[in-house]
């Protein structure tokens, strides 16, 4: 897979937001003084009228973008995933979210892919954070063109939405004839559980980065005779929740991956749902609760196990 295309998935994100802006009047997008990293500033230019740059002031723009709702628009909120998702918490929770708000907040910069810029810049809680929030829709895509898709999704939806992205440019594997829906895990390699005449020695659930690394693993893994299921969960919440059942019961043994906090992230959201209806064996691959450090984000990548060599060792252990 070394011949695959490296793109930001904020290109994904800047593209979307060009083609809502073309074909829907009421999308307005914001942006708190970092509309250069967010590619907001590609709105900025061919559509200065549905663009607001608010300056460092993220309560203040989901604050606007909350009346903007209320007025009938479609408000993108557009900043660092660890800004937005902690700064303006309260204006999330108590404005958006209780009241139902077709607000759409995207969280650029997520993860350790923001390297040097260090720990707090670094969101590695904020899929936790907003997953806990009632009503609240969460998306990580796993590249630029599952980007688009996804913020194209939450625009066509009814109510808050919270899409994750990370700074650097990824591996692309996914193209336009890939199926998305919110709320909808992909089988990306692997046995559908559905089809009983194949075995899967594990099912691993990746998203955002961590599914191309998971695909890596499955590679790996295939040349020792292990198979696995690759999918790549990139709607938290709501959590799929039947495929997850589905592919843990065929296979009897999961693991998770993705870039964030081992605690209250992807890999919990599946752990309470087969806490309750398939408990099974289970390993989850995430930052191990510390903080990141500066450092470029391969070297952080490697640091803090989010490679295919840790998806493939965490399989091993469980066989």
């Amino acid at each position: 897979m070394s011949d695959l295309k490296m793109i930001p998935m904020r290109d994904g994100y800047g593209n979307a937001l060009l083609k809502l802006c073309a074909s829907n009047e009421r999308v307005m997008v914001l942006d708190a003084d970092v509309a250069k990293s967010t590619r907001t500033d590609w709105i900025k230019e061919k559509y200065p009228d549905r663009f607001i740059d608010m300056g460092i002031s993220e309560q203040d723009m989901v604050g606007t973008a909350s009346g903007m709702a209320l007025g009938g628009m479609i408000p993108f909120c557009s900043t660092y995933g660890v800004f937005l998702a902690g700064r303006a918490w309260d204006q999330i929770r108590t404005t958006v979210c209780y009241n139902k708000l077709n607000v759409k907040l995207a969280g650029a910069h997520a993860g350790l892919s923001v390297g040097k810029d260090g720990a707090t810049h670094q969101a590695l809680e904020d899929v936790a954070i907003m997953r806990t929030l009632p009503n609240m829709t969460v998306i990580v895509p796993c590249d630029a063109v599952e980007t688009e898709k996804a913020t194209l999704a939450a625009a066509a939806m009814e109510g808050p939405c919270f899409i994750r992205f990370g700074r650097e440019a990824v591996p692309v594997i996914t193209d336009e004839k890939t199926p998305f829906r919110i709320g909808r895990a992909r089988l990306v390699t692997g046995y559908d559980p559905e089809d009983m005449k194949h075995d899967s020695d594990c099912v691993v659930f990746a998203n955002g980065p961590l599914v191309h690394e998971a695909v890596l693993a499955a590679a790996s893994l295939a040349a020792e005779d292990i198979h696995i299921t690759v999918y790549d969960l990139h709607t938290v919440k709501p959590l799929d929740c039947t495929t997850v059942i589905a592919a843990a019961e065929k296979a009897g043994r999961v693991v998770t991956a993705e870039e964030h906090q081992k605690a209250g992230g992807m890999g919990s959201a599946v752990a309470e749902c087969l806490a309750e209806h398939c408990p099974v064996p289970m390993r989850i691959i995430g930052v191990d609760d510390t903080f990141g450090e500066s450092g470029t984000p391969d070297e952080l990548y490697d640091r803090y196990g989010l490679r295919a060599v840790n998806i493939e060792a965490a399989v091993k252990n469980l066989l």
